[in-house]
């Protein structure tokens, strides 16, 4: 078994496409295939010490699933299955992704409550990213300013994503016993 799990939830593929990027960068050894949440089980995630979350935010700034029209589902029915894992002594990495100029009064939304979700449960969040090179007036994945994982705009700065994921990767490397 790799030793880091990658899960995501997506509805354009956005996310879906950050996920197998990040996942390509890595052998089998170290990082498994990237994997929708909506084939996943909680007793797969529960088997990973190391795990890196990934999710759009969509309309309000809910969560990929059923209600928001998500194919097939995505977090909003994967996190109940969630509950019962205990995720003391994981480390999780999350990464979001939102439109800034569209929705800027709910922008990441989603990540937010990603993150409070696991951390309720006992993990370890690492990847805090700075929120200084974005235009928004509000979000749920901001904690002392700074947020809970990477955010992405593949809409509006989809030209800085390679570095930011660049950037990223070698600030999460220490926590996950990585090459930098």
């Amino acid at each position: 078994m790799s030793r880091i799990g990658i899960f995501f939830a997506s509805s354009t593929g956005n996310t879906r496409r950050i996920a197998k990027f990040i996942k390509k960068r890595f052998d089998d050894e170290t990082m498994a295939d990237a994997l929708n949440v909506n084939k996943a089980s909680a007793e797969l995630v529960a088997g990973y010490s190391h795990l890196i979350f990934g999710t759009s935010t969509l309309g309000g700034g809910q969560l990929p699933g059923l209600s928001c029209d998500c194919m097939g589902g995505g977090w909003e029915e994967f996190l109940p299955q969630l509950k019962e894992v205990d995720f003391s002594g994981k480390t999780i990495a999350l990464f979001g992704l939102g439109d800034q100029d569209k929705y800027p009064d709910e922008f990441v939304d989603a990540l937010g409550e990603l993150y409070r979700f696991v951390v309720a449960r006992g993990a370890k969040v690492v990847g805090a990213w700075p929120a200084d090179e974005y235009d928004f007036i509000a979000s749920e994945a901001l904690v002392d300013d700074t947020f809970v994982g990477l955010v992405l705009d593949q809409e509006n700065q989809k030209n800085l994503t390679d570095a930011r994921l660049d950037s990223w990767l070698k600030l999460i490397a220490p926590e996950f016993d990585l090459p930098a």
